[in-house]
């Protein structure tokens, strides 16, 4: 039988230039291994040999263009150990030049340009020269990055001619510095990496109920009181009871460090853009200024996580004091966009509150939602009034969007594509993709995370440009943002992890035609760069680098099991006996034949040392493993991208986690599947999984009904089905198994029915319910 393990090899470029073929150090070999992948690559023959009589030179109007140089010729100096002089001058022998070319249009394009005698880099703005740069950079051998005197490497790089351009204007990630503070150096380093991988602007989330981050000198207390809360919670929002640490916790951003911050990110050609909530995640605020509330307080930043009802109010005085805040923050940055927040905002307070009521009517507003249009309109009309534009969560939508926003799309797409087809601009960010806080295996070894599962390779197929969407409509799409929430993330460390490799592929997908985008050759590539983010120190997940799994229906019964890995060179050992794999476990090396249900236990090695996580998968055993499965209605669109036969692969969905890739999910229209069994065979019983969490708006179904056919076409509803129901292990799920008395069938159809509007009162009232589904098991 022919192994299913995929080996993929880089393409190494063995030309080199007038040098004998001397052993060299293995960080001299060079492969083409750029990220985000460039738009065009034509591979040259030879190599560039860097010594030390190379310099720098830079021919383009402004001192921007000497930026560029000198931050090449900082990045090359330490580990070269070469001068590197930077001047003003044109292409001259040995050198590295930066040449404007005004026929670039595109401000962030290049055109790099590698030959045996010297480097050339042609842009239209310094931007683009920067991008090149940071092209040039990845084609360096990675002890670059170590920032210290590398003597035993030649300093070589491959020939080539690339020319390259971003698909998006708007490449972004955000970080959540209210949950958890993070100090200014380590914000320079996320920047950093930001730059490194061509992304352009950085979302910085500075206030939240648990604390504001941000120096505000007309309002000291924001600072002293409302950048710290008395306590952290410990362990998970759903644990019971709740734990605290007992340990105060905050701190702040001064002014000085803030322009600091900006002025870095500007010579990175990064733009920030600040976000100051409200009207919600506001408790902080309130703890300070308890006057800005509807009621009375007092108030105390949060200690848990979460949504609260108290909010700022509709009156003036709140008004007076938020403009006075945003004046002092578009003082400090420069950015076109601020960002207002306008997400997850109660109307409990408002419902309530005499002076939200008295706005409602002086406004002549139908109810609370316009009210907070209201609320969002006002703000933008002083932000316009200062020449700039506000970014908002796709909130913003309800009651009516303020005429001039920009929408940040998180809840799906939907939000996102409504806006564009009303003319505004769009970035989108859909959880499913985009929420970099959500765990990236389904390891037990994986740190406490928010919950959900977003693994890199669905990352990586994110699009953010719906097909939905006409081409005048379509040009509203700036572009994509990764987000970083901190409720679990404490440090900075953890904060890379979580964000490395996802941001990447992040990145990818915003910069390089869609075309060119290819997840398998992604990972080749970032098989590579991952040495230069070891020689960073940067913390990262090494998933992308485990075991795969696939399943199918074995000859003679039982379940077919295949394992792959993209890891070059590494073998895959496994177990299914509950032991943990070792490098002495059998090695993969054909599909595995199982006959009774159990957990596969599988890892990548090299040689005796195991290079990723424990792949722990249990494998359920039933006449539908592999079978073809159709849906009558596709799953909600944040969920269309797995195929349906998630329904029937053998694979249990997670019993906590309901994005772990093995749920479906529907909201307002049934599931209705159709499992085609491929012979007519006796029927004992079918079970059906479902996920429940009414926290978030995950209902049970209000009616499940099944039907059997022997042709596919006459489908006959079988009388006397008993069910039973057995309840998750954690609480959260639910398997409901019917049984059917003397059945025999080829076609099983199952209609399953949404719970339907969830009730006043609960969490997402008076939006429709989801319903999730899992695994269903034939017997």
């Amino acid at each position: 039988m022919r192994t299913t393990i995929k080996i993929f090899f880089l393409f190494i470029l063995t030309t080199v230039i007038n040098m004998s073929c001397q052993d060299k150090p293995e960080e001299t070999v060079n492969t083409y291994a750029i990220l985000p992948q460039p738009a065009t690559l034509k591979p040259l023959p030879g190599q560039c040999r860097l010594d030390a009589d190379y310099q720098i030179t830079y021919q383009g109007a402004g001192p921007e263009w000497a930026l560029a140089g000198n931050y090449l010729a900082a990045l090359l100096r330490p580990a070269t150990g070469f001068d590197w002089p930077v001047s003003a001058q044109g292409p001259s022998e040995k050198s590295i030049a930066l040449v404007e070319d005004e026929a670039i249009t595109n401000p962030e394009a290049y055109r790099l340009r590698i030959t045996p005698d010297g480097i050339t880099i042609q842009a239209g703005s310094p931007a683009g020269a920067f991008y090149a740069v940071q092209s040039l950079r990845q084609l360096l051998p990675p002890a670059l990055e170590k920032k210290a005197l590398a003597s035993d490497v030649q300093w070589m790089a491959p020939c080539v001619e690339i020319e390259d351009e971003p698909r998006f204007a708007y490449r972004g990630m955000h970080l959540d510095v209210g949950r958890h503070f993070f100090p200014p150096d380590f914000i320079k380093q996320y920047i950093d990496l930001l730059a490194m991988h061509k992304m352009n602007r950085f979302h910085w989330h500075l206030t939240e109920d648990q604390g504001w981050r941000i120096e505000i000198k007309r309002y000291p207390k924001l600072q002293e009181i409302a950048a710290y809360r008395k306590e952290t919670m410990i362990g998970h929002y759903t644990d019971q009871p709740r734990r605290f640490d007992g340990q105060r916790y905050g701190g702040y951003y001064t002014q000085e460090e803030v322009k600091d911050i900006v002025a870095y990110a500007r010579d990175r050609f990064v733009t920030i853009i600040p976000e100051i909530e409200m009207p919600g995640h506001s408790l902080a605020a309130l703890s300070a200024y308890p006057e800005l509330a509807c009621t009375t307080g007092p108030f105390d930043a949060a200690t848990t996580w979460g949504v609260f009802e108290d909010v700022y109010c509709t009156k003036d005085t709140t008004f007076t004091f938020l403009e006075n805040v945003l004046s002092e923050v578009m003082e400090l940055f420069p950015s076109h966009y601020i960002h207002i927040g306008g997400d997850e905002c109660p109307k409990v307070r408002w419902k309530s509150c005499p002076d939200c009521q008295r706005r409602i009517k002086e406004e002549g507003l139908k109810d609370e939602h316009q009210l907070q249009s209201y609320f969002i309109t006002r703000i933008e009309r002083f932000i316009n009034s200062k020449g700039r534009d506000i970014i908002g969560w796709d909130e913003i939508l309800e009651g009516g969007l303020a005429p001039n926003a920009t929408v940040m799309s998180w809840r799906g797409t939907e939000g996102g594509i409504a806006a564009a087809r009303q003319g505004h601009d769009v970035i989108m960010t859909p959880t499913a993709y985009c929420y970099l806080d959500y765990y990236q295996s389904l390891s037990d070894e994986e740190p406490l995370a928010i919950g959900g599962y977003l693994p890199l390779e669905n990352v990586y197929r994110y699009e953010p440009m719906s097909d939905e969407l006409t081409a005048e409509e379509a040009r509203h799409i700036l572009g994509a943002q990764g987000n970083v929430w901190t409720e679990y993330i404490a440090d900075g460390k953890k904060v890379e992890y979580m964000a490395y490799p996802r941001a990447i592929a992040l990145a990818e997908l915003t910069w390089s035609p869609k075309d060119k985008r290819d997840y398998e050759d992604f990972v080749r590539r970032l098989a590579h760069h991952t040495q230069r983010l070891d020689a960073l120190g940067v913390s990262y997940g090494k998933h992308a680098f485990g075991v795969r799994i696939a399943t199918a229906p074995a000859e003679g019964g039982g379940v077919q099991i295949s394992l792959s890995t993209l890891s070059e060179g590494a073998a895959i050992h496994y177990t299914l006996d509950g032991a943990e794999p070792t490098a002495q476990s059998p090695l993969y090396s054909e599909p595995v034949h199982i006959q009774t249900e159990g957990t596969l236990q599988a890892a990548t090695f090299d040689g005796d040392k195991r290079i990723s996580n424990i792949l722990r998968q249990p494998v359920l055993v039933h006449r539908a493993v592999g079978q073809a499965i159709s849906l009558a209605f596709p799953p909600h669109s944040d969920y269309r991208h797995l195929p349906a036969d998630v329904l029937v692969n053998g694979l249990p969905a997670s019993e906590t986690r309901f994005k772990d890739g093995e749920w479906l999910a529907w909201q307002e229209q049934p599931m209705e599947a159709t499992i085609d069994l491929g012979v007519s065979q006796p029927i004992g019983s079918v079970t059906l999984n479902f996920f429940k969490d009414q926290g978030v708006w995950i209902y049970l179904p209000s009616a499940v009904s099944l039907s059997v056919s022997t042709d596919g076409v006459n489908f006959e509803v079988i009388p006397d089905v008993t069910e039973s129901v057995v309840e998750g292990s954690g609480g959260r799920s639910q398997a409901r198994i019917l049984k059917l008395p003397d059945t025999r069938a080829r076609y099983i159809r199952l209609a399953v029915q949404p719970y339907g509007i969830i009730p006043d009162g609960a969490p997402g009232a008076g939006h429709p319910a989801w319903l999730f589904v899992g695994e269903i098991v034939v017997q």
